[in-house]
């Protein structure tokens, strides 16, 4: 391999994640972001609410694509929704999901490397 090859990878592979690093609170913080999204059922959840048209999703339109009870799905919209990564608008008996795309900005900075 050539010198240039050589510092090229690793400067690929040691870039830095973030453009300054994390203080204690804002680590916690995102800790408790990144927590409610590895759950499975809950990072399906908010792709399939962020995928929907028009950006929102009712609930039960949600319902439908797990093998799962209401109550569990209710709890993995309640977490989702307690971490501020969702929002929802009850409008009559069902309610809507949207995606707080803030949050997810927020989430997706601390992931992309500093000098991109």
């Amino acid at each position: 391999m050539s010198k240039q090859l050589l510092y090229a990878a690793i400067s690929a592979c040691c870039t830095p994640l973030a453009r300054d690093p994390l203080t204690a609170d804002d680590a916690a913080e995102l800790a408790k972001l990144f927590k409610a999204l590895s759950d499975p059922v809950r990072l399906r959840l908010l792709s399939l609410i962020a995928s929907h048209a028009g950006g929102e999703a009712c609930v039960c339109d949600l319902t439908g694509a797990f093998d799962l009870t209401g109550p569990t799905i209710s709890h993995h919209l309640k977490v989702l929704r307690e971490s501020g990564l969702i929002t929802g608008e009850r409008r009559g008996t069902w309610v809507y999901y949207r995606v707080h795309s803030e949050m997810l900005a927020r989430l997706s900075a601390v992931l992309v490397p500093g000098d991109a």
